[in-house]
């Protein structure tokens, strides 16, 4: 074999052994640089594993302190609203500069409750409902009424005139009764509540003289407060959308107090109660629901 063959053999030898350390190295380099890459996406995805990880734990801290201060300030106002013999609820001095509608429903809770809720809600509003023993199917919305922030009241459990006003003693045994199903609903029986009829009715007057003028000192003295009203709606005679809504709104009063009932019956009152709403938002009110701090509306007494 030549000297020129044997040279150019050799020459190709080298170029392939070049080639092949080439290849080697470029194989290393990019095993390595897969290794180095592969390691920052581990370490990047531990670095989000635990900052999701800290997020998770940082969010149930705050769930939880959240759901803790709920439940202080539901702790509060359940004590706060609860029947207490000895301390006062109410006040007659309406407060200067204040403009206020406390929405007052009777003779619930019914399926139109939940309608009330629900555009309560739209408006950001709270009302308060004076609650009766009636269906019982029903009783769930009691709670959901208070879970929402609104007051739940006492106004009778039978709602029956000649049983609720035949003695002093017939008108507790029916508070106490009632005062049973709201405690099983929100845990307490709230010291708030009206006297079917209002303080000033004479229908209880058939059953016994002079019944109204004891009930109103004594049911002050074992820690509850009754609430009348200053403006009634009509629903309770059959008033429709339209005279609801007349009824309902005046300029005159910076305190409002509004008798509305919310039985299934009372479509009306449903259909009004967003114009009710529009209308003193627009003129400056708030609304809210009664407290201890509230105003309260007596009427005079005439039995």
């Amino acid at each position: 074999m030549s000297k020129g063959r044997r040279r150019s053999r050799r020459q190709s030898y080298d170029l392939n052994k070049y080639i092949l350390c080439a290849l080697v190295f470029f194989a290393i380099c990019g095993t390595i640089f897969c290794m180095v890459v592969n390691a920052r996406e581990n370490s990047i995805e531990n670095k989000m594993v635990l900052i999701r990880q800290e997020m998770s734990a940082l969010s149930k801290t705050t769930d939880n302190v959240v759901a803790q201060a709920a439940e202080e300030i539901r702790t509060s106002r359940d004590r706060n609203f609860a029947v207490q013999p000895g301390v006062p609820a109410g006040t007659e001095e309406e407060p200067e500069g204040e403009k206020v509608v406390y929405l007052t429903f009777d003779d619930g809770p019914s399926e139109n409750t939940k309608r009330i809720i629900d555009i309560l809600a739209q408006y950001d509003a709270k009302a308060t409902f004076f609650v009766t023993g009636a269906n019982e199917e029903c009783r769930h919305y009691i709670k959901e009424a208070y879970d929402a922030g609104h007051t739940i009241g006492l106004h009778t459990y039978s709602h029956e005139y000649p049983d609720v006003y035949a003695s002093d003693e017939a008108y507790f045994a029916d508070l106490a009764k009632v005062g049973e199903v709201v405690k099983e609903q929100i845990g307490y029986v709230p010291c708030f509540i009206r006297f079917p009829g209002g303080s000033s009715n004479m229908v209880s007057a058939k059953y016994s003289d002079g019944i109204m003028t004891r009930l109103v000192t004594a049911v002050q003295e074992q820690g509850y407060q009754y609430y009348d009203w200053n403006l009634d709606t009509g629903d309770a005679a059959g008033c429709g959308k339209e005279e609801i809504e007349a009824n309902s709104t005046t300029e005159k009063l910076s305190h409002v107090m509004l008798l509305c009932h919310d039985t299934q019956a009372k479509d009306a009152t449903v259909e009004a109660l967003p114009y009710i709403l529009e209308y003193y938002t627009n003129l400056g009110y708030k609304f809210k629901a009664v407290d201890r701090n509230s105003i309260v509306c007596h009427h005079g007494v005439q039995n």
